[in-house]
């Protein structure tokens, strides 16, 4: 089995589009949250979440109508493109595309429903594809990749992870060249509601961990991490970002929304199992911490359950990004890449008071200078979905 480097990344967020504006993003505590303006919000009582603004589709997308892909599929092909410029590839061979995702371009058939309604009749031009199956497809396509192999994976919340699974094991059995790994979502009215619904949308701003934490906000964005051998990287003098040294996945299927503090804990112990890595070892965690009641506390008890009472710092970077659903863990991911390379923690901003049920060190308000060799990324979603991956300093 080889061992595997990031070796570029691309990412599209509401609080920076392209590495460098997401890296000082991250450092500085930048903020997303804004007024939602994607859909309509009339009737509800609070419309805030963390939107990407300024983005241009054209500019990113030239090979297909942008009008075929939907708004979740372009920040995919936009992150992916940045991804092979950053890692300078200029022919990839036998590759892999992997998008993780949880809405499947969702926003597409709303705009849809929209345009029916406002106008009283159907748009002329319909998408000529399915959004959810054209995420990866759309990557692949404006690549102009032939040696591919090309899926989709829709584990909701973990889904990026799952993916960056996906193309660690492709790459360390040789089956592929390069892997196109990642996570991609746009925001949808559908997914506002229900979490709104749940009763888990803060009306303001997202604040993990906090004793008044009232519930996430919802993002958008995309994240692609490009991966290939280490060895291959290395003799072609690419800057490596980190290491991917394993993963875990499980799935308990317990409840349809509610984390299991067991098999969370478990998730954690097969991740770090997989990678050798021995609980003291792991100098940052990057939860999921979403900035609900249920999740936070959970999700901080089962790492005190795998590190004991000295857990490593763990931070939440959705307080910057918002919950951006299949786009969240490869999001996160590329922080830990940055964090492992550029030698920072970022922190989670919106931080009064920790409460006493996650007792954990989330690095509040403001990033630190940190010496990072092996940092831990988790993801949980609905229906039990757990994924975590674990990186490391290259040497």
């Amino acid at each position: 089995m080889k061992r595997v480097a990031v070796t570029g990344l691309g990412v599209v967020s509401s609080i920076g589009t392209g590495v460098a504006e997401y890296a000082a993003g991250l450092r500085s505590g930048r903020d997303g949250a804004r007024p939602i303006g994607v859909f309509d919000t009339t009737g509800f009582a609070h419309d805030t979440g963390c939107e990407v603004v300024g983005f241009e589709p054209s500019r990113w997308v030239a090979a297909q109508r942008v009008e075929d892909l939907g708004r979740a599929a372009c920040f995919a092909v936009a992150a992916a493109r940045m991804a092979v410029a950053d890692a300078g590839l200029t022919d990839p061979g036998r590759s892999m595309v992997c998008i993780g995702t949880t809405d499947g371009g969702g926003d597409a058939g709303e705009r849809i429903a929209e345009h029916v309604v406002r106008e009283r009749e159907v748009p002329a031009e319909l998408p000529r594809r399915v959004p959810a199956a054209s995420i990866a497809v759309a990557v692949a396509r404006e690549l102009g990749l032939s040696d591919v192999d090309i899926s989709t994976v829709a584990t909701a919340c973990a889904a990026g992870n799952y993916a960056i699974g996906n193309g660690f094991d492709a790459v360390a059995a040789g089956e592929v060249d390069v892997a196109l790994c990642g996570g991609a979502d746009a925001m949808c009215r559908m997914t506002f509601t229900g979490f709104y619904r749940l009763g888990a949308v803060d009306p303001r701003r997202c604040r993990p961990f906090d004793v008044d934490r009232q519930g996430i906000l919802t993002g958008e964005g995309a994240g692609v991490l490009v991966l290939e051998p280490l060895d291959a990287a290395v003799a072609r003098g690419a800057r490596i970002y980190a290491e991917v040294l394993g993963y875990g996945l499980n799935c308990d299927a317990g409840h349809p929304v509610a984390p299991d503090r067991d098999s969370v804990a478990a998730c954690m112990r097969l991740a770090l199992d997989d990678a050798g890595v021995t609980p003291d070892q792991v100098d940052l965690i990057s939860a999921h911490g979403t900035g609900t009641k249920a999740n936070d506390s959970t999700e901080c008890g089962a790492i005190h359950d795998v590190f004991g009472d000295e857990a490593p710092r763990t931070v939440s970077v959705k307080s910057m990004l918002g919950h951006t659903m299949g786009a969240a863990s490869a999001l996160s991911a590329i922080a830990c890449a940055l964090a492992i390379r550029e030698g920072f923690i970022p922190p989670t901003i919106n931080h009064v008071e920790t409460d006493p049920e996650c007792g954990i060190d989330c690095v509040p308000n403001e990033s630190v200078d940190a010496d990072l060799r092996v940092v831990q990324n988790n993801a949980l979603a609905f229906g039990g979905n757990n994924s975590v991956v674990l990186f490391g300093r290259h040497a």
